[in-house]
């Protein structure tokens, strides 16, 4: 049955057939609506459909249908358009913003509405956050053309109790570079063959966005445009249903939820959503897909532990998400273990299972609403059952570390105040799940193998000095970020300016300026000057910019240093002076000039897109520093000599001799290499320098445990680092730990790099602490035998250069604020590093 279903649509010839093979259920159709085969040109399946085709599609139907309205709400990295087409009935559209003042009524505790089965449902269609699972968009297309075109009983019943949000393309940067790929490989006739180009995309492929991030990961994060055009949007309506459409391995079925277990030992989550919710509308789904011959398969993979996903950001909002994966034909037809798997019956089952959410949600939207209703009601009541009244965090040395961090927190809807230099999160709010989502941390866990990471408390993301308090003195509440940090205006002078290393912006106003034509140097001792503010205390890195030392005028210089602290929002002082009252002196040895970097990194099939995108976004949106994207296929015939620095994140490097060779001299010349996770362990493994991995000595006498063959993937699993957050102590004298004050700071860990401590005194600039573990699943054995004996950051002496090995990724997924900054001192600083014999 289930090859006859994926060889039929092969056989289709004519537009009529090709339709019906989704639509016929949903007869009648209005004949002046444009089918999308009409307006395309070309049937549903037969080609992948671009994003501003999609787009233009939306727009005609809402242009055509008194059903419809299309709403732009944001753009993506490369300008593409991000819309939402909304669809209900002609009478609830022409009342949208009523209905929505009576739908947020039950997302408001204070509110006690009782009407739950009056007011329309809210469903979110949400489509392709993973752009080369692209079979979702185009159901996108067949469900907004049924839910418009439609005159069936049923479809005007949705339209009635309904309000249908679709959004088509989550992540069209992503979508147009797979389908560029699939279309430009295209056969005529199909070629079935895994092997064939078009069944395998170049790197980085079409999953991730512009700088290569994974937009499923980010609905907690908010960092990329396109989720926070989303997030803003959420708040804006908070559906009852979202909706998140993926494909899977070809060799697969299809699932929808029920997930496997939350692997929380206490889920944040109302028991009643993932198990009555996603039980109930399984057997909706069951039953849609039995009807057409589709094998699926539910509960035992995927899990919604972490709340970024699509899928489970909206299960801390009141709503319920739901996750489906289809089995991919990865192009247009693909030969697999079952017979053939075609693009139209990929799409099909994604169509399917639109629809059947429609039904569920219509058919339960009393349920529904009351579970909204008391889902905020509930947060409010644990709210009052913690001892914990609320968090207080603050940082007076990094005002703009703590601006990126209460932004994170308003993008979620969460009440921040402002209490003299501190900030103040009550818990007792109707976000309250989003506030333990932001600082509760974890030790004990249900389960050891996860989807994705089992630590988030995103107040250690951004290195924030925060405690639990019992009583609240809330002060002013934060609205905006927009006048946060507002240090005082700089004053002239035809001596010397210093900007506060200490501030998260700080190496971008040094790029800038460097880019200027100033030089600029760095304090590797502390010191306290006598400013035009008084005397000032200054740490280690302090950026010193002598007037008279410039090849411009003194006007000049100010008007960059205007220019710089208005665009960044860096502490800047004034002295007329070089002896300070302690410390060095501004003409000590100590303070050196930074040589502005000239980066680049490797990229290319190998390489982990990711870390790789995180490097150039941050480069890019924070610093605004160009760095060179060296494929790996290009590295025998590039010339490093143009660069200061190379980046080489994780992966998989298959170099020959001679380039590794190439790499090793090119560093000894005085350059400087930064490795990051297993790219670490590679300049290891080919002895580029001279450290060492942690290695437990194996027992040779020690013989194998028989074990369930069952559990082998359990077990294997856990011993995997999915993601744990971990506290290390820095050396903060180090160029690498320069702008910390406090030596404890917390990194990420998703990886299995144990470096061992150098045997140079002076170049383990990081090692885990002996209490090491802060959130997050790691086995005792790899706390004890791995973790706790290794180093999280080292340099390693190469000739006249270096090799900065980090062992933790300290960009992760763009939102490590907290260790951002070694890892641009290791861009800026690299050189400066001296270690001694």
């Amino acid at each position: 049955m289930l090859k006859k279903l994926l060889l039929a649509v092969l056989f289709l010839s004519t537009s009529l057939s090709a339709q019906d093979y989704f639509l016929k259920k949903y007869h009648p159709f209005n004949s002046s609506i444009p089918t999308p085969e009409e307006f395309l040109g070309y049937g549903i399946g037969e080609k992948h459909t671009r994003h501003d085709l999609i787009v233009n599609y939306f727009i005609k139907l809402s242009e055509v249908s008194d059903r419809a309205s299309i709403q732009e709400y944001g753009k993506t990295h490369e300008g593409r358009k991000l819309v939402i087409l909304t669809v209900t009935s002609p009478e609830n559209l022409g009342n949208l913003e009523q209905l929505k003042a009576k739908h947020l009524q039950f997302t408001d505790p204070s509110k006690n509405p009782t009407n739950y089965d009056e007011v329309p449902i809210f469903i979110n269609l949400g489509y392709n956050v993973h752009g080369n699972e692209p079979s979702s968009s185009e159901a996108a297309l067949l469900a907004a053309y049924t839910l418009i075109a439609s005159n069936n009983p049923e479809i005007l019943n949705y339209l009635n109790k309904g309000v249908i949000f679709i959004d088509p393309t989550i992540n069209p940067d992503g979508r147009d570079r797979h389908t560029q790929w699939a279309n430009m490989y295209q056969g005529n006739p199909l070629v079935a063959d895994p092997q064939d180009a078009e069944h395998n995309e170049y790197w980085p492929r079409g999953r991730t966005n512009h700088y290569w991030f994974d937009l499923n990961r980010d609905w907690l994060l908010g960092i990329n445009p396109e989720s926070r055009g989303k997030l803003t949007w959420y708040h804006e309506w908070y559906p009852n249903v979202v909706t998140d459409f993926h494909e899977m391995g070809t060799q697969s079925s299809y699932f929808f939820e029920p997930m496997k277990d939350n692997g929380s030992l206490n889920p944040i989550m109302p028991k009643e959503n993932y198990v009555d919710l996603n039980n109930l509308f399984g057997d909706y789904f069951s039953k849609a897909l039995d009807s057409i011959g589709s094998f699926y398969f539910t509960k035992e993979a995927f899990d919604g532990t972490y709340p970024g996903y699509g899928s489970s950001y909206p299960d801390l909002q009141g709503g319920l998400g739901l996750l489906f994966e289809q089995a991919s034909s990865r192009g247009h037809k693909q030969t697999t273990d079952f017979g053939e798997i075609t693009f139209p019956f990929t799409i099909r089952n994604q169509y399917i299972s639109s629809m059947t959410t429609i039904k569920a949600a219509v058919e339960n939207k009393g349920m529904l609403r009351k579970y909204q209703q008391d889902f905020f009601k509930s947060a409010l009541g644990n709210a009052s059952k913690s001892k914990v009244k609320g968090y207080s965090f603050k940082d007076e040395y990094d005002p703009n570390r703590v601006k990126a961090f209460v932004d994170k927190l308003l993008l979620h809807k969460i009440d921040v105040y402002k209490s003299g230099s501190s900030y103040v999160v009550p818990t007792r709010q109707p976000q309250y799940r989003m506030v333990q989502t932001m600082f509760e941390t974890y030790a004990k866990y249900k389960d050891s193998v996860y989807y994705d990471a089992s630590a988030w408390s995103v107040a250690n993301f951004y290195n924030m000095d925060y405690r639990p308090v019992n009583t609240l003195n809330l002060g002013e509440k934060v609205v905006s970020t927009k006048n946060l940090v507002s240090p005082g205006p700089v004053k002239k002078t035809d001596y010397a300016y210093i900007i506060d290393y200490d501030d998260y912006n700080a190496t971008a106003a040094l790029y800038h300026l460097q880019s200027k034509g100033l030089v600029i140097s760095s304090s590797f001792k502390p010191f306290t000057a006598k400013t035009s503010n008084g005397n000032k205390k200054f740490n280690y890195g302090a950026l010193v910019i002598p007037v008279s030392l410039q090849k411009k005028d003194s006007d000049a210089v100010f008007k960059l240093i205007q220019e710089v602290q208005n665009k960044y929002q860096v502490p800047i002082y004034t002295t007329g002076t070089g002896y300070n009252s302690q410390g060095i002196d501004l003409g000590s040895r100590w303070v050196s000039p930074i040589t502005k970097p000239k980066a680049a990194m490797i990229i290319g099939n190998g390489v982990r897109s990711y870390e790789a995108g995180e490097v150039w976004h941050l480069l890019d949106t924070r610093v605004h520093m160009p760095i060179t994207k060296i494929p790996v296929r290009n590295f025998g015939w590039a010339n490093l000599d143009k660069y200061n620095t190379l980046v080489m994140v994780s992966g998989g490097y298959d170099f020959s001799k001679k380039n590794l060779e190439k790499i090793k001299s090119w560093v000894s010349k005085g350059n400087t290499l930064i490795t990051i996770g297993t790219a670490s362990k590679w300049a290891i493994d080919k002895e580029l320098i001279e450290e060492k991995l942690t290695e437990k000595e194996k027992d040779s006498t020690k013989t194998a445990v028989r074990k369930p063959y069952v559990n082998a993937p359990e077990n294997i699993g856990k011993e995997r680092v999915g993601g744990v957050i971990l506290k290390v102590d820095l050396d903060i004298t180090h160029p690498l730990g320069f702008g910390y004050h406090d030596s404890s700071i917390p990194v990420y860990k998703n990886n299995t790099v144990w470096l061992s401590p150098s045997k140079n005194d002076y170049a383990t600039v990081a090692k885990y602490s002996k209490n090491p573990h802060i959130d997050g699943f790691i086995t005792k054995k790899n706390m004890e035998e791995n973790l706790k004996p290794s180093a999280s950051l080292i340099v390693s002496k190469l000739g006249s250069g270096r090799v900065v090995l980090f062992a933790d990724n300290p960009n992760f997924r763009g939102s490590w604020y907290g260790t951002n900054r070694l890892f641009l001192n290791a861009l800026f600083l690299g050189d400066k590093i001296r270690i001694p014999e």
